[in-house]
């Protein structure tokens, strides 16, 4: 083990924040005094990148792939865990050919996929059979939800598809109209529906980011984990850090908060305003371990 650092006292010009709770402070001191096999866990959008009308217009913070890669070379891995499919996330964050991130993965579809930095290659499974027949039948769904469903519009992301609401006249009213058609579409080929920032996504049940960060963690002998989200499909991981406290791996979580969702917020060690926030707490930790 490296010598410990006291986590509460930092002078520099990016100072850390003191984390809310006992196990959140005892996780960013593991995390300081052993960086070498500590794991950076982060959420794609929200987290890294900004929320925006139009998925596919977003993209990281400027400063999140400088952070990534002046924290990376310090830490035993950085994983990006994303419902998107991970060679959309890589392309959206700008992750490939960067100097300094060879230890970065990116965990797409909830962990079903993997890509890898060093080597920029992608292993990826076969998508459950389910999604197909989902992606057939949801044109008419939504045609026959009428004014319920004006506005939205559906993102295939090969392993799932999700209908987002935001554009919608009232976001939140055609979320809550939508719920109860989708679950039902879901359930009858063997999907469920994963709520999420005025979005609700068919998607295999099994898939979730707890379930692809407890495996990532355990593959590692990781000695602490620290993983920061934003939304409700955050949830499983928070309760994977958990999980993994009890079993003696420390474990700090971090909020990048908005005032969409609040759930994470009750739950987190330490709440940051939101990506910039998240980029300037990973230039808080590449500076501190220098």
């Amino acid at each position: 083990m490296g010598s410990h650092q006291d986590s509460t006292r930092d002078d520099s010009p990016h100072p850390l924040p003191t984390p809310a709770t006992a196990a959140g402070r005892e996780g960013l001191d593991a995390l300081l005094a052993d960086p070498g096999r500590a794991v950076v866990a982060l959420d794609f959008d929200g987290t890294l990148a900004p929320i925006v009308p139009d998925p596919d217009r977003a993209r990281a913070h400027p400063e999140a792939v400088p952070a990534l890669a002046a924290l990376a070379p310090k830490v035993a891995s950085i994983a990006v865990i994303t419902g998107r499919p991970a060679e959309v996330a890589v392309h959206h964050g700008g992750f490939a050919d960067v100097p300094g991130l060879d230890r970065l993965v990116v965990l797409g579809h909830y962990g079903a996929e993997r890509w890898d930095a060093a080597t920029g290659t992608l292993a990826t499974p076969a998508p459950h059979p389910g999604v197909a027949a989902v992606r057939a039948e949801l044109p008419g769904l939504l045609d026959r939800s009428g004014a319920a469903a004006q506005g939205t519009w559906t993102e295939d992301k090969g392993h799932a598809v999700a209908v987002h609401t935001r554009r919608a006249p009232d976001p939140q009213a055609a979320f809550e109209a939508l719920r109860a058609p989708l679950a039902d579409l879901a359930a009858r080929h063997g999907l469920i529906v994963e709520p999420g920032r005025m979005v609700l996504e068919l998607r295999p049940p099994g898939m979730d980011k707890g379930a692809a960060l407890r495996s990532y963690v355990h593959s590692l002998d990781a000695g602490s984990v620290l993983f920061a989200g934003d939304d409700l499909g955050d949830l499983p991981a928070y309760a994977a850090v958990d999980v993994l406290r009890t079993e003696g791996t420390p474990g700090l979580l971090v909020c990048s908060a908005s005032d969409e969702v609040t759930e994470l917020r009750r739950r987190a060690d330490v709440e940051v305003p939101g990506p910039a926030g998240v980029v300037a707490l990973l230039a808080a930790l590449a500076h501190r371990l220098a």
